[in-house]
């Protein structure tokens, strides 16, 4: 077993260790000391109110703690840096339980986990190299675990081997957020001369950390990951010089040797981003830990990884775990999914087909290579996020292969593609769809219409006309797409699925509620048969049926599907994963409906906890949660809480949203049902009045939601006693819905 964190040094085992029986505020005995570092001891402790075991790390202050205003201050940040440490939730960070102090000795209260810390790793390994897909395993992980810490804003400052346990089976965890700096507050620093040398470990310092004037920030964390992986590849730190002047030296004027240079069989791939990640200056590193995650995934899949076997991509039929599992990302509500139609094949040769000028003049040397790692380049920015980078990049490197290449080559083509993604990612839908459509059409004249890269393209083109609401436009384009996908890769090849997966999602969207779910079900069983049924797709599909089951006001059965869902990214995502709390809120919708509205109110109140936790107070997912919780409170009659929380709720959509925003107007109206439920109509009538207006204008009169405003508008006055009033806007509904539905 290994605790939450382990020290440099194990702490003896003996008999004084098994006679300690220290209990900590009551509750916490600790049993055996199993780790001892200069900033205070882990214990393997049992916690004796909910009966598990746990580890208990013990931070003991330096001599000067015992001035009682510094003490007062140290405390303060002790609870400020354990607050932070215990609000993260993933997979890849140990869980922090609780923390306190106890006669004037600060305590965490960590998971025990069953594995060993990297630097115990290699001393097992009498300093030998790890082999390379473990490696890559590992890193993948760190890195992952280390972009979710970013976005929440914090910074390791201490990434060690001794900091990152590896347990039994496979999995990587990342100790002691927080801790670093508590360790600098707490006086025991890794300073050498008094000043000028910054919180850290000397073998894995950033030269940032080194100068006092250095300002540090998350890409400290990734120098400091790449000098874990440069001692995981070669069994030594990079700047391995025995005086720990000379290595803080080293990290801050020297170049590392290359890992290659003892190591000659390591992938030049993974030699690069160690050498990347090392760089001195912060600006010259990969950006993100993001970024270093697409690196490592594009590597294992050309080098094989200990969960897929040796050939590239994902090995089919089999879980897959936990490789496929970090990517799992499905948003709130069931989506239709983009399929990612990247162009992987060998660069295509300069004929007379694509460009004449090409083969008079010829592009200088080197310039179809440069160019297409600026292509890869932009689809990496794309991969994070980075949508105005990427479609910029994407737009030049498109102009330079006309130039060199023509205006339909294939490259060309590919470099067109891309930026039509990113124009999606952008919000700009409607000039991706025009880029889209070009592109497919002409793919069909150069490469025929039946092509692996025109089907993605018109795939792409019917997404794009789905997100516009042009439904009808969207199914025609899947139908084709995906007739010719079965005709030319079969009907279960994964893009033939992902398509027929769209094609479902879009009829579901038509009110042809039943042929949708039929198709559903069929991808969800195809899916689970080709890929398993806990891939990331089969569960996006199962999720679908999910949705297109409460459509049809199938509660239970739906419920049904959703909990499996959520078991199965709870056990492999972790119950805090923003995928495990999509799926939580469908249940919370499912157990309303079927008037389990004392257990719906449960499932949200935890749920607003998560999501304000790991996305912030305003994020829109929190908002959605907060608004189901809202009406759950209203149907228990919590009418007061109800109105509250609905007031609160608007005001922050109002605010970060607009005031005519769709969801805006919902949360206003949900203050409206509040006020008429507490007999307060005239208020009602003003706010159900207000949001009628705000749907008139933005949707137009006949719009159904605006027909439901003015419909609510009627009933409030014929509460007041205002029945003529209330008569003209029935009339005025009525008139409205007697011409048809609107086409938007």
């Amino acid at each position: 077993m290994a605790a939450g964190h382990h020290g440099n040094h194990q702490g003896p085992g003996g008999a004084e260790e098994a006679e300690h029986s220290t209990l900590i505020q009551g509750r916490y005995r600790l049993h055996e000391l199993i780790g001892r570092g200069g900033m205070g001891e882990v214990w393997r402790a049992l916690d004796e109110s909910l009966g598990r075991r746990v580890a208990v790390k013990c931070l003991k202050p330096a001599g000067q703690a015992r001035d009682a205003g510094f003490t007062r201050i140290l405390q303060e940040r002790f609870r400020r840096e354990a607050r932070v440490a215990a609000a993260l939730q993933h997979r890849g960070v140990t869980v922090v339980h609780d923390f306190g102090e106890h006669d004037g000795v600060l305590y965490l209260v960590m998971e025990l986990l069953d594995g060993r810390n990297l630097l115990q790793v290699l001393d097992d390994a009498r300093r030998h190299p790890l082999p390379v897909p473990d490696i890559i395993d590992i890193a993948e992980q760190v890195a992952d675990a280390l972009a979710y810490t970013h976005a929440q804003g914090i910074v390791h400052r201490d990434l060690k081997p001794a900091n990152i346990i590896r347990l039994s089976d496979g999995a990587v965890k990342i100790c002691d957020f927080g801790i670093a700096r508590l360790g600098h507050d707490i006086g025991f620093t890794s300073r050498l001369t008094g000043t000028g040398v910054a919180m850290g470990t000397p073998h894995y310092m950033s030269p940032e950390q080194i100068g006092a004037s250095g300002e540090v920030d998350h890409r400290s964390d990734l120098y400091s990951l790449g000098c874990v992986l440069y001692e995981l590849a070669t069994g030594a730190p990079p700047f391995d010089l025995g005086d720990t002047w000379a290595i803080l030296v080293g990290h801050r004027d020297n170049v590392p040797e290359p890992p290659r240079a003892t190591r000659p069989e390591l992938p030049v791939d993974l030699e690069r981003l160690i050498l990347d990640l090392l760089a001195k200056a912060p600006d010259d590193r990969p950006q993100d830990a993001a970024d270093v995650g697409g690196r490592l995934k594009a590597l294992r899949a050309g080098t094989g990884s200990p969960h897929t076997g040796a050939g590239p991509g994902p090995a089919r039929g089999t879980a897959e775990l936990p490789g496929w599992a970090r990517q799992l990302t499905t948003g709130s509500a069931a989506a239709s999914t983009r399929s990612r139609h990247t162009v992987n094949a060998p660069r295509h040769e300069l004929t007379g087909a694509w460009s004449t000028r090409a083969l008079q003049a010829g592009p200088r040397p080197g310039v179809l290579t440069e160019l297409a790692d600026r292509h890869a380049e932009g689809i990496d920015l794309a991969r994070v996020g980075n949508w105005r980078q990427a479609y910029d990049l994407h737009t030049a490197v498109a102009a330079a292969r006309d130039h060199a290449q023509g205006t339909e080559h294939p490259d060309t083509l590919a470099s067109r593609y891309e930026a039509a993604y990113c124009l999606t990612g952008l919000g700009r839908t409607e000039e991706a769809l025009q880029l889209y459509a070009y592109v497919g059409e002409t793919r069909a004249r150069v490469l025929g219409p039946d092509h692996p890269d025109t089907l993605a393209a018109r795939h792409e083109a019917a997404y794009a006309l789905g997100l516009l609401g042009r439904h009808l436009e969207a199914h025609q384009e899947y139908a084709e797409v995906l007739a010719a996908r079965v005709r030319t890769t079969g009907p279960d090849h994964p893009d033939t699925l992902q398509c027929k997966h769209n094609l479902a999602f879009n009829l579901g969207r038509l009110g042809r509620t039943a042929e949708a779910h039929t198709m559903a079900v069929e991808v969800a069983e195809a899916r689970t048969r080709v890929l398993g049924a806990e891939h990331p797709q089969t569960l996006v599909t199962r999720f679908e049926v999910g949705h297109l089951l409460g459509a049809s006001r199938r509660w239970a059965e739906a419920l049904d599907v959703y909990r499996d869902v959520a078991a199965v990214r709870t056990r492999v995502l972790g119950p805090g994963h923003p995928d495990t709390l999509a799926v939580d809120y469908e249940i919370g919708i499912c157990l309303g409906r079927l008037g389990r509205s004392a257990e719906a109110l449960t499932l949200y109140e935890n749920l607003v906890e998560a999501r304000t936790r790991t996305a912030g107070s305003t994020d829109a997912e929190t908002l959605r949660a907060r608004h189901a919780l809202g009406v759950n409170l209203g149907r228990l009659g919590h009418w007061e809480r109800a109105l509250a929380e609905a007031r609160d709720v608007a005001a922050v959509r109002e605010r970060v949203l607009g005031h005519v925003h769709p969801d805006t107007l919902v949360s206003k109206r949900e203050i409206a049902v509040g006020l008429g439920w507490l007999g307060r109509w005239s208020g009602a009538l003003t706010v159900y009045h207000e949001v009628a207006d705000a749907r008139e204008q933005v949707l137009g009169p006949a719009h159904p939601d605006t027909l439901t405003s003015r419909n609510d508008e009627a009933q409030c006055l014929e509460q007041l006693g205002r029945s003529a009033e209330a008569q003209i806007l029935y009339d005025r509904v009525a008139a409205q819905q007697q011409n048809g539905p609107q086409r938007l």
